[in-house]
């Protein structure tokens, strides 16, 4: 599996809690190394709480060596073959290193690395120095993880020179038909000759290797040491992942979707911190003086004299630098757009990462309004539990939505990798009386049922739930209990990620008995399984929609069970629960939805486009010859066009947005864009037309609402 240099996984938390599975805590002195007492700390607590331990053995590590050396360097253009050599003495004794907290494979490899990346500086900026001769026939193979590694630097520098060509071959083409656009919207328009554009094309490739190997000067030891960490915890599972303290403070920030600071989004170029973008809502935002596009030279905090120049500085230690607790004030010193200098001081505040966050909108079809709620994850704050959270936002749109007379509700759980647990439990309890909504299993067996304990319903009406393949986590517990409630209609893959497993992050500082090593950082392990109420697991096998359709993900590899290392598939006792009886025609209208989805030619052109979309991934040989480039691009772009009619396709539906956002609109005009550009992409969705299709048909049991209504009253 290709990893960042820098690692930093947005995992899937189900759950966050302290672990309790010991109270022994790790012995160190002021003579420790800390990354050993990290390995020792690490496969301590991995040992202890992990809901199915590894033998760490010569296969570990055997598994751990593969996957590492991947990591470090996937396109295999920096050790050579002699350095792989060198390192195999370690294949099967990085377990004894580990269970005697030694890292001297990992010593070796990071000061080779290095020392490979120093020699590879010169090979490209040689290389990039002559033309490049496009009318050569030529091929480059880019199936990277089934080439050798190079066995001398000759064979490495040609390497490095079949990619570099590659890359500019990509640049030249873009340039070539720029060139041919603008001849043809002036026809006094003089083109740059093909020398022209092959420097030119030379140029962009050799800017971007250099704010490559930038950002590989900004890395420190402990970045490194990262991704031999990782390499080692992910042997336990996908999703059990090692945190260095920066990440797990990115890790929060998007588990509750809000951070405290300026608003605006930065990207190191060069030695440059630029604005990429400023967050609506946020203070750059209501400021309205910092712009994208500028530069930030200087940052001075409120309580400082002198303020701190920021070129060249690592972009993790210039954001600590520019972020702060709300109400503060920094003042940055900004080169515009124009070339300007000015000095621009911004109050910091609570900034929301409004994509984060449920949003709603109301479909109207036929003189009926159906309410869609699109959910990105199941948010919530780990350090703040009144803050806003997917349950309370989820709550607070029905309502609204029952204001407006909705005749029927999707959840739109597409592309939600999951969250909180807890959310997904309150979620549930909207749509029935009370049950069990998950079963839990811990590693020594020990079974816990969740419930929903309120026989309070929100939402009684027609229910559809949206998923795709990439729906996980807390999406599958939701669209599973709902599915076997018989509360509502699954709509999507043919099955959904199939991530059945729940994780703790801990903080490894609380294992340690002296704090003199610094921040350690955290670990988010899989400590237990989670189970649907009729027994099932969905770990591997995910949630099968009642109502399967085809997608662009349909034939690519990209659920749990293409991932290394995954729990098995098992199954439990079922949980005692009800199905519910609110509807009177709930399998004929699954068949309905299913011949109309079999008629669909939409449906078909799109799973056609699926299948050409994994052809094109599998491709691994490519042409660096001009014309067979130009002839193989233009075979691509006919092929898509029969694929265009995707994107032209529309729906009778129209989408309007409630009456609380439309006054929002006044003042926030950036929000009325975005939804807008949602509100049209929804109305070219085939996915949506056919969950309002499902709403129409499913006819509710009056006499079971006659029954509710006398509860009630």
């Amino acid at each position: 599996m290709k990893k960042n240099f820098k690692i930093f996984l947005l995992g899937l938390l189900l759950a966050v809690a302290s672990c309790s599975f010991t109270t022994n805590k790790i012995e160190t002195n002021t003579d420790s190394d800390k990354d050993e007492v990290l390995i020792e700390l690490i496969s301590f607590v991995l040992s202890r709480g992990h809901y199915d331990p590894k033998d760490i053995d010569d296969s570990f590590s055997k598994a751990v060596y593969e996957d590492y050396l991947l990591g470090l360097d996937p396109r295999k253009r920096y050790f050579l073959e002699k350095d792989i050599k060198e390192f195999q003495k370690f294949e099967d004794k990085i377990d004894d290193e580990i269970n005697n907290h030694k890292i001297s494979f990992f010593n070796l490899t990071h000061q080779r690395l290095l020392e490979r990346i120093e020699e590879t500086k010169g090979f490209y900026a040689e290389i990039l120095e002559k033309p490049f001769d496009f009318s050569e026939s030529e091929e480059i193979n880019t199936d990277y993880d089934n080439i050798p590694y190079a066995s001398s630097k000759k064979e490495l520098k040609e390497r490095w020179r079949q990619q570099l060509k590659f890359s500019t071959l990509g640049n030249f083409y873009d340039l070539k038909k720029e060139e041919e656009l603008k001849a043809k919207e002036d026809e006094n328009y003089t083109q740059l000759s093909d020398e022209e554009l092959e420097k030119k094309a030379r140029e962009t490739t050799k800017n971007s290797l250099d704010e490559a190997f930038d950002i590989f000067g900004d890395l420190e030891k402990k970045d490194w040491f990262a991704i031999y960490v990782n390499a080692v915890v992910e042997k336990f599972d996908p999703h059990t992942v090692y945190f260095a303290p920066r990440d797990k403070e990115r890790f929060d920030i998007q588990m509750r979707g809000s951070l405290e600071g300026i608003g605006a989004r930065l990207q190191k170029k060069m030695d440059n911190i630029k604005i990429v973008e400023i967050i609506s809502g946020g203070p750059a935002w209501r400021g309205e003086e910092l712009e994208v596009g500028d530069v930030i030279k200087k940052v001075k905090q409120e309580d400082e004299k002198e303020a701190v120049s920021i070129v060249g500085m690592p972009i993790d230690d210039a954001v600590d630098l520019i972020k702060g607790p709300k109400g503060t004030k920094v003042t940055l010193t900004v080169k515009k757009v124009d070339g300007t200098i000015e000095d621009i001081v911004i109050v910091r505040d609570i900034v929301e990462i409004e994509e984060t966050y449920a949003k709603s909108t109301m479909v109207e079809k036929d003189g009926r309004n159906y309410g869609l709620i699109n959910l990105p994850k199941f948010y919530f704050d780990m350090e703040n539990a009144n803050s806003r959270n997917a349950a309370s936002d989820i709550e607070k749109e029905i309502v609204r939505l029952k204001k407006e007379h909705m005749d029927g509700l999707v959840i739109d759980l597409r592309n939600n990798g999951g969250g909180s647990l807890s959310t997904v439990i309150d979620i549930a309890g909207m749509f029935i009386e009370e049950g069990p909504i998950v079963q839990v299993r811990s590693g020594d067996g020990e079974k816990e049922v969740l419930s929903d304990r309120d026989d309070s319903i929100l939402w009684d009406g027609p229910l559809v739930i949206l998923v795709n393949e990439l729906s996980a986590s807390a999406s599958e517990i939701l669209a599973a209990a709902m599915q076997d409630y018989k509360r509502a209609i699954v709509i999507g893959s043919n099955q959904t990620y199939g991530k059945g497993t729940v994780q703790n992050v801990v903080d490894l500082n609380r294992w340690m008995r002296n704090s003199d090593m610094g921040n350690m950082g955290a670990l988010k392990l899989t400590t237990q399984k989670f189970y649907r109420v009729n027994g099932g697991s969905t770990q591997l096998k995910g949630v099968e929609s009642d109502v399967v359709v085809p997608d662009r993900y349909s034939y690519i590899d990209i659920g749990e069970r293409d991932m290394k290392n995954p729990l098995p598939w098992d199954q439990i006792e079922p949980a005692d629960y009800q199905e519910w009886d609110g509807y009177i025609d709930f399998d004929e209208t699954i068949k309905n939805s299913k011949k109309r989805m079999a008629k669909s030619d939409q449906l078909k052109l799109i799973d056609e486009s699926a299948k050409w979309i994994k052809e094109q991934r599998d491709e691994n040989t490519y042409s660096l010859k001009y014309e067979a480039y130009k002839t193989k691009i233009a075979e691509d772009e006919k092929q898509a066009e029969r694929f265009d009619a995707i994107q032209d396709y529309k729906t009778d539906l129209t989408f309007e947005s409630l009456p609380y956002e439309k006054n929002r609109f006044k003042t926030d005009t950036t929000l009325a864009e975005k939804r807008d550009r949602w509100h049209k992409s929804l109305s070219k969705d085939v996915y949506v037309e056919e969950a309002i299709h499902v709403l129409e048909d499913l006819k509710l049991n009056n006499i079971r609402k006659s029954e509710m209504a006398d509860i009630k009253n």
